[in-house]
């Protein structure tokens, strides 16, 4: 049985306002009129939330002590909101600058708002201010999930884009928002190579030093597209996972390939050789984007 504070501290949680209480004879004896038990009001719900946002002035996705992170951010937020500590569990840990308009993350807990009132709440207290209503990060939905649902352990595969903005010269304001290449790239070069990346195969020559231990470089590459929109050039890729780095470094390969410094058909042979040394440069984060996470 709860005590009195334990009692008010607890349907404060859920917005229930507790009155005074005072025990006689061993019971709870009511002294004013208005009582919400906090059990009957709240239960265990498991949340998947799509979120996006802008990744310029953040440390990455994955909380950091002494570091502003996208997931620090929003667990602070979600716990205020949800009346629990919340900790976040994201499908991708997405690096410093790099954006996401599909991230999906999963949290679990005890708690009396609607799926539906945790996007409305997060993202009046992100927006910066009435005129703008949107911030850097933004709720796109929230949906409840059956417990034991993880948004990273149950997802089978993600989607990203690189934008390559391929012009004479570069544009101050698309900075933080694209990888802006000013030698002229041959699009179908870079298509080509693309080609061979197709399929489930080792890509240990794309994997960065610094990422968390694999227990396996094999991963399976479903589709990858080059294509020339006006004075940019996007890359769009899907699979099962990806290693640490994969998609930028991909990504450097395929510049280096596009700006006739390597052959297309280099590609296979970079494949087969599982070394790091022998592929492109590592784009830089701000072009990429996580687009979609599939379940």
């Amino acid at each position: 049985m709860f005590g009195s504070g334990a009692k008010q501290k607890n349907a404060a949680a859920v917005g229930c306002r507790v009155l005074s209480y005072s025990e006689s004879g061993g019971h709870l004896v009511r002294r004013q009129a208005y009582v919400i038990k906090y059990f009957n009001m709240v239960e265990e719900k498991n949340i998947l939330l799509t979120i996006a946002y802008d990744g310029t002035d953040f440390s990455g996705w994955q909380r950091q002590p002494h570091a502003r992170t996208v997931c620090g951010e929003l667990e602070g937020l979600l716990s205020t909101v949800c009346g629990i500590p919340v900790e976040l569990f994201g499908a991708s840990r997405t690096d410093a600058g790099v954006h996401a308009r599909g991230q999906s993350a999963s949290f679990s807990g005890r708690m009396g708002i609607p799926a539906s009132g945790i996007v409305r709440a997060v993202n009046d207290a992100l927006s910066q201010n009435r005129l703008e209503r949107i911030g850097e990060i933004r709720i796109v939905s929230a949906l409840e999930k059956p417990m034991g649902f993880h948004a990273r352990y149950d997802a089978k595969g993600k989607r990203y884009r690189y934008r390559i903005r391929n012009a004479d010269s570069a544009d101050l304001f698309l900075r933080n928002y694209c990888y802006q290449v000013t030698e002229s790239l041959d699009t179908e070069a870079m298509r080509e190579a693309a080609s061979f990346l197709i399929g489930e195969q080792d890509f240990r020559c794309f994997l960065s030093a610094g990422g968390n231990p694999q227990k396996t470089t094999v991963r399976r590459i479903d589709s990858c597209s080059v294509e020339k929109q006006d004075d940019e050039i996007i890359l769009t890729v899907s699979g099962s996972g990806f290693l640490y780095h994969m998609v930028r470094n991909i990504t450097g390969t395929l510049v280096e390939i596009g700006a006739g410094k390597r052959p297309p058909e280099q590609m296979k042979q970079i494949l087969e050789s599982r070394d790091r040394s022998k592929s492109g440069h590592t784009a830089p984060p701000q072009g990429l984007y996580l687009e979609e996470v599939f379940y």
